[in-house]
C-alpha cells in the first residue's frame, strides 16, 4: 500500500523518535529518522519528504537553525516544517514561525491528534 506522506522526524531523543514514527506508521505515513541537524541534512540528499518534524531543543544545531538552513535548500522551500518542542514559553510559537516553521506541536504531544494535526498541516 502506498504510504499516505513520507515524513522526516528530527529528534535527539531516542524514545520520542521511536514513540512518533510508531503512531505515524500506524497511520499509514512512512517515517525516515534523523537524531540531529546534520543526519537530517543528510537524509535530504537523496530524500524528499511531503513533511518535516522538528525538535527545536538539540544539541550542536537547535531546531530553529536547521530549520533555516533547510528552507534555504533547493526543492525545500515549499516543504512545510513542524516545530516539535517541550519549550511552551510564551513566545516560542512566534519564535519557530520566526525562525521559518510553518507549524508547531508542543510537547508532551497528544498521540491521538498527532496524525490529524500531520494530515492537516500537509493539507494547507
Amino acid at each position: 500500500m502506498e504510504p499516505k506522506a513520507t515524513v522526516l522526524y528530527v529528534e535527539d531523543n531516542l524514545e520520542n523518535r521511536m514513540l512518533i514514527r510508531r503512531v505515524l506508521e500506524a497511520e499509514g505515513f512512512r517515517v525516515i529518522l534523523a537524531s540531529g541537524a546534520a543526519e537530517a541534512l543528510q537524509v535530504l540528499q537523496h530524500e524528499k519528504p511531503q513533511l518535516i518534524l522538528i525538535d527545536v531543543s538539540m544539541p550542536e544545531v537547535d531546531g530553529y537553525t536547521l530549520t533555516r538552513q533547510i528552507k534555504g535548500l533547493a526543492g525545500f522551500e515549499r516543504v512545510p516544517i513542524i516545530a516539535l518542542t517541550a519549550n511552551v514559553m510564551r513566545g516560542e510559537k512566534e519564535r519557530a514561525l520566526q525562525a521559518g516553521c510553518d507549524g508547531y506541536i508542543p510537547k508532551p504531544v497528544d498521540i491521538d491528534m498527532l496524525p490529524q494535526q500531520i494530515e492537516s498541516f500537509l493539507h494547507r
